[in-house]
């Protein structure tokens, strides 16, 4: 069947001699596409309409396929016009070198939608929104660092490919690679930090010293890791602003990780009370605080004194909860019950200032003594 269809479309070709070999040509070509699209615009409109009432995901999935098919089918078409239409041996040459790229191309792009589909569909298991989601966040952050260098390395590749189909680019790189000593080293410290971050990002993907929505210190801020790429890092601070570093500075800085084994937290509260404060009763109260609270996980909860001063004895309460967000919502929940309780119930047991004032005689005796002086 395709002998026959190739030997009707030579006729074709055969009978338009009148015109010039590059306008039949190009409308050969031309007209091998139209086929192609017409397919393509045909299965992706039953394909939506397949995806319509399904899940997000099916959706996406129709949508990050469409561009890989559609070059795929014109490379088919071009190259089925190319071996009717009458090209001169350098046109052909021409043609089948671009078809050539193309093909480099598509399966370059056929493998960064594949990795972008399996990653989608690991992490599907995964639900970075429930209450204990340290498990989910550790593959979330481990699949998109490594989602990340694999599609810069197939892009790399790709390119070279591409690249390496030029006959001078490819007897460049020979001769590059040939004599490549000092130059070699100048590109390697060119590229240094790039190479440096990309060889954190494996590390992080593989160690984890860091993960997404991490609660972590850097640079004396608090906040959250928020993205984590190829080269850098984002962390959303507490007031929304956003702290951006380099991969790199997670493997040879020290910072604190709030969320490294768990997301449970001990919250701390400090404070100045008078030596006649009742400790007994305020470790009672704390316990109802914590018992009222719906952001307590019902682990930790101690009050002692821990600290004395000239004037006044320092009291640590701690409480728990199951993240860093709750856990800071509970201190101040704890920190503001007790002091309303304390202003209520004992005031006296607030800080103060003491003065020893010598009593004066009252009364007569007191006249005399002032007459006497």
């Amino acid at each position: 069947m395709l002998d026959q269809f190739d030997e009707t479309a030579r006729e074709i070709v055969a009978s338009a001699s009148w015109a010039p070999d590059w306008a039949v040509s190009l409308a050969v070509l031309a007209i091998s596409l139209l086929p192609a699209l017409l397919a393509h615009r045909i299965i992706f409109r039953i394909m939506n309409r397949l995806v319509a009432d399904r899940d997000l995901f099916w959706r996406s999935l129709v949508q990050r396929t469409e561009g890989p098919v559609r070059l795929g089918l014109i490379v088919v078409a071009l190259s089925i016009g190319a071996t009717i239409a009458p090209l001169t041996p350098g046109e052909a040459g021409v043609v089948r070198h671009a078809l050539a790229i193309c093909f480099i191309c598509l399966v370059g792009w056929v493998a960064l939608t594949a990795l972008r589909i399996w990653t989608t569909v690991y992490l599907r298991r995964f639900k970075l929104d429930a209450e204990d989601n340290l498990l989910a966040r550790k593959h979330a952050t481990q699949s998109r660092i490594l989602q990340r260098v694999a599609a810069t390395l197939i892009v790399v590749v790709t390119v070279s490919v591409a690249l390496m189909t030029f006959d001078g680019v490819r007897q460049y790189g020979v001769s590059l690679l040939a004599s490549a000593g000092a130059a070699g080293l100048v590109v390697g410290l060119a590229l240094q930090p790039l190479l440096k971050n990309l060889v954190a990002g494996i590390q992080l993907a593989v160690t984890q010293p860091i993960r997404l929505e991490d609660a972590v210190i850097v640079e004396g801020e608090w906040g959250n890791v928020e993205e984590i790429t190829s080269t850098y890092v984002v962390v959303r601070v507490w007031d929304w602003r956003r702290i951006v570093l380099p991969l790199s500075y997670f493997i040879e800085q020290p910072f604190q990780n709030w969320t490294r084994e768990g997301a449970a937290l001990i919250g701390n509260v400090m404070l100045f009370v008078d030596y006649s404060a009742p400790v007994a009763e305020m470790r009672r109260q704390l316990e109802r605080i914590a018992r009222e609270s719906p952001l307590w996980d019902k682990q930790v909860i101690n009050l002692s004194v821990v600290d004395f001063t000239q004037h006044t004895m320092q009291v640590r309460m701690l409480v728990s909860a199951s993240n860093a967000g709750r856990t800071f919502d509970l201190r101040c929940e704890v920190r503001e019950k007790m002091i309303a309780w304390l202003q209520a119930e004992y005031p006296h047991a607030l800080p103060r200032q003491r003065a020893e004032i010598d009593r004066l005689p009252k009364g007569a005796a007191w006249m005399d003594k002032v007459a006497a002086e």
